[in-house]
């Protein structure tokens, strides 16, 4: 198994899942073998073959039956023994049918995706998977979370729309990019708990950087919107945090990094999505895709499983966004009457 035969591995079973009327059934169990492993977000969280096509892939495809993908980006690399394609995008779909207890809406829908899969000699392995989930609250009307300090808007892809990478790269771009990502990395373990200029990160982020938060972070322009709309309240909430990323990867001028978890922490810090300090230690799922230009990173994805986040602190957003459904039922049902 080389680099193009999974990519192409990858997109063949892809396309096979979204082939209208497909038997998901079927089209897990001729590419994934029973024991591969499948890391979702939450409430999803770690499950079989069997398991997630149960709990996430059916019920899924029978909410939103007329489910299809908008992809942006996708780079596969070599990492720990194997090749892994990550692919990052949108599903969008008619909202006919609750999911997770998010109310339908009757209108199209969109929902941002990332996902991280495994290829070896035996095929699919393993797949780490995160969705927006409260980007669907938002649209539903029961967004849990408090306001973001970035802006909500559509997430883009890559300036230079050439982030499906289906031809082989250059070797040195790929070296160049993944270093420098390392690098970066690096330097955010140099902040110093108390001023963010102790990381320097303009030494390895464009003034003019675009940085594509979750839903609850928002999307922030330029290295001081990317400080003022997340990096500050994050940093001083979880200052010991420490990546343990399980997989990172290049392509040419993109890097991958995902990790379920990818990060460990202690909630020592407050102001953090509205969270005062609550001196846990938890984990972090987070997915990661960069693209470099020269020698600086110009636009980073982010996709952060903010409800297993805020589960692990406490608070069910889940519960939450119900307690806001009844609470709009009920003044609806007032307000009629």
């Amino acid at each position: 198994m080389n680099i193009q035969e999974a990519k192409n591995l990858v997109q063949e079973w892809r396309q096979a899942l979204f082939v209208p009327d497909a038997n998901i059934q079927e089209v897990m169990a001729k590419y994934w073998p029973a024991e591969a492993s499948f890391k979702i977000a939450y409430p999803f969280n770690h499950q079989d073959r069997d398991g997630a096509i149960q709990n996430y892939f059916v019920p899924l495809f029978n909410s939103f039956t007329d489910i299809a993908r908008r992809e942006d980006i996708m780079v596969t690399g070599e990492d720990k023994g194997a090749i892994w394609v990550g692919i990052t995008g949108h599903y969008e779909m008619s909202f006919y049918e609750p999911w997770l207890d998010i109310p339908a809406t009757g209108r199209r829908a969109t929902l941002r995706f990332g996902e991280v899969y495994r290829v070896d000699e035996s095929g699919l392995t393993e797949a780490q998977i995160l969705i927006d989930i409260p980007m669907l609250m938002a649209q539903a009307g029961v967004n849990p979370l408090p306001e973001s300090l970035g802006s909500e808007l559509a997430v883009p892809s890559p300036a230079t729309q050439d982030g499906m990478l289906y031809d082989p790269q250059s070797p040195e771009a790929t070296k160049t990019s993944l270093t420098l990502v390392n690098d970066m990395l690096s330097g955010l373990m140099e902040f110093d708990g108390k001023t963010l200029e102790s990381m320097a990160i303009e030494r390895f982020w464009h003034p003019n950087m675009n940085w594509y938060g979750p839903f609850g972070i928002g999307t922030t322009r330029g290295t001081a919107g990317f400080q003022h709309g997340h990096q500050h309240d994050f940093v001083m909430a979880f200052p010991d945090r420490d990546v343990v990323t399980d997989v990172r990867f290049a392509e040419g001028n993109y890097v991958v990094s995902s990790g379920m978890p990818s990060m460990r922490a202690t909630h020592t810090g407050g102001n953090w999505l509205g969270l005062p300090a609550t001196n846990k230690e938890l984990t972090m799922n987070v997915m990661d895709w960069w693209r470099r230009e020269g020698d600086l990173l110009v636009e980073n994805w982010v996709l952060i499983d903010l409800l297993d986040i805020y589960n692990q602190l406490g608070v069910d957003m889940l519960e939450r966004m119900r307690k806001l459904q009844q609470g709009s039922a009920k003044a609806s049902s007032k307000n009629k009457g």
